[in-house]
């Protein structure tokens, strides 16, 4: 082939990138292409962090691409209009890309495929955001997993890829193409950030990934549930964006794990399932799509939540009552990321205390998270509200005052957020309507918007209307 382009989505690395490299392998000439998609960036759960991460990694790999000899193109529209506009202008016969599972992305480069193959123009897609797509884990029968352990445990059975080849120096010289410059800000583009995140682009998840295997991997089943410490690896957005692939990741975790002990190994092993969750998440949403508006069982879609507006707001601004929840959801608010221990609790306290929808909370999070992503993010959604995959959820409840005491035990998290209860002591922290202090008027912390035990009697109540039968029963 003498011209193609390659179409960067959720690949924004030059390392270790299947349709890039085959681009490169198989094209004289390489255009590489970014579109911001006016159909992303108007959906209602678009929000400033995940542009401005994007952003910040488009501008190092039009650097990285720059200094292989490439140049990077970037245009503002709909796919199905820049994409075939920029193939003619470059005389392409084949535009590369990497497969992207979301649905609306999946009709999106349907309609494309029909679009070039109708100009003569051809349109390959490649894997390369997971290490097994949809269809290459399968029961024996041939059936999709809906439960996690069968599916990680066949998942892991099979042989992980290497990462791809470096890619080489352009080898030949490309005619210039109109770019728009790369926005500096979201503002820009309509969405100021009013959260400090971290850095997007390829170089800060490779410095991410080392500093975690590291410093951090040995330790991480036990610290990954403490959200006052620094236990986890924090590449999900990463993740997200493609700004390293999980086959990386792989290989640098099994670097290292070699001289491991034992106990060491477990925390392995913890790390490594959590990719698979990833990738479980992912196949479910492929395969049952129906999941981004509507519950995994579709029988939980006639569940009556409430409707209280006033009690969202309370969960949006971290003004609940609880302070592992508010301090959560501050932090939100003001990073962009969440632990992951939180995001059980706040989700479940949403839909399990307060008993409102939990899309509701699922868009939310999607406009605040740096890492917004729809398969992993609705996949915790609906396994925190009892409505997903999970095999025996529903009346798995959280009390927020025990994860508090049990996860940040000394209150260094809460005092960190709620600077309200940052003189209370830590056998107080988690329950100050107990303390004097929160009973005077020197403190402005809310009271609890609801009783929890009071509240998880009417949750179970509203899943037995559905379910027709007696709940079953596990700890608080």
């Amino acid at each position: 082939m003498k011209s193609v382009v390659h179409w960067f989505r959720r690949d924004l690395r030059v390392a270790d990138n299947t349709a890039l490299y085959e681009a490169i392998k198989r094209g004289e000439q390489v255009y590489p292409l970014f579109i911001l998609d006016d159909s992303i960036l108007n959906a209602p759960d678009m929000g400033a962090a995940r542009i401005s991460f994007l952003l910040d990694s488009l501008r190092e790999l039009a650097g990285a691409l720059s200094g292989l000899g490439f140049r990077l193109t970037v245009r503002k529209g709909l796919p199905e209009n820049e994409l075939p506009r920029f193939c003619r202008e470059v005389q392409a016969e084949a535009v590369f890309c990497n497969r992207d599972y979301e649905p609306h992305c999946q009709q999106r480069d349907r309609r494309i495929f029909n679009l070039l193959n109708a100009g003569g123009i051809g349109f390959e897609v490649f894997k390369d955001a997971v290490m097994w797509e949809d269809g290459e884990v399968l029961t024996r029968t041939g059936t999709v997993y809906s439960v996690f352990t069968p599916f990680a445990k066949a998942w892991r059975a099979k042989t992980p890829p290497a990462p791809r080849p470096r890619i080489p120096a352009a080898s030949h010289k490309t005619k210039p193409t109109a770019s728009l410059d790369i926005p500096q800000t979201s503002a820009s583009l309509g969405f100021p950030l009013r959260q400090k995140i971290p850095c997007g682009g390829e170089s800060a998840a490779r410095d991410l990934l080392h500093r975690f295997v590291s410093e951090r991997l040995f330790d991480y089943e036990p610290a990954r549930n403490f959200m006052a410490v620094e236990g986890t690896s924090q590449l999900s957005p990463h993740l997200h964006f493609g700004t390293i692939n999980i086959r990386t990741i792989w290989e640098a975790v099994q670097r290292v794990r070699k001289p491991a002990t034992p106990v060491q190994n477990k925390s392995v092993e913890v790390f490594l399932n959590e990719l698979v969750w990833r990738e479980f998440y992912l196949q479910i949403l492929a395969h049952y799509p129906h999941v981004a508006t509507g519950c995994f069982r579709p029988e939980y879609d006639r569940l009556q939540w409430q409707s209280d507006e006033n009690l969202f707001q309370s969960w949006c601004s971290g003004r609940t009552g609880y302070p592992i929840v508010d301090a959560a959801m501050r932090c939100l608010n003001a990073t962009g990321w969440m632990h992951n221990r939180n995001r059980m609790i706040v989700s479940m306290f949403l839909a399990k205390d307060l008993l409102l929808p939990w899309p509701w909370g699922e868009r939310y999070f999607m406009q605040n998270l740096v890492d917004g992503d729809l398969a992993a993010n609705n996949g915790g959604w609906q396994w925190s509200a009892g409505t997903g995959t999970d095999a025996a959820p529903y009346f798995r409840i959280f009390n927020p005052v025990l994860q508090g005491e049990k996860f940040d035990p000394q209150g260094e998290f809460v005092r960190q957020w709620i600077p309200e209860l940052a003189a209370l002591p830590g056998r107080h922290i988690h329950q100050p309507w107990n303390h004097q202090l929160v009973l005077s008027a020197k403190s402005n912390y809310p009271a609890r918007v609801v009783l929890h035990e009071e509240q998880r009697e009417k949750c179970l109540a509203l899943f037995q209307a559905v379910r027709g039968r007696p709940p079953g029963r596990m700890p608080a």
